[in-house]
């Protein structure tokens, strides 16, 4: 899905789905319940995407500081 846009002035809101646009308002409730979905699991997505990248982020200043500390520290041979 590319995209759900409500329009500005009123008009009613338009899905562009694989360079296609559509009427939102007039699709059957099964098709605005599956762009639902599909809203929801972009989000989703969009949110587990973001926590991917804290880990990343927050397990590379564990490292830093992992490596800070073993300079000290005498490798095995």
């Amino acid at each position: 899905m590319d995209n759900v846009a409500q329009q500005s002035d009123n008009q009613p809101p338009v899905l562009t789905f694989e360079g296609k646009r559509y009427d939102l308002n007039g699709l059957p409730d099964e098709m605005k319940e599956l762009v639902r979905g599909m809203q929801v699991a972009d989000a989703q997505l969009r949110m587990h995407e973001d926590t991917l990248k804290v880990l990343a982020v927050g397990r590379q200043a564990m490292a830093s500081q992992l490596n800070d500390k073993l300079q000290n520290i005498t490798p095995l041979p």
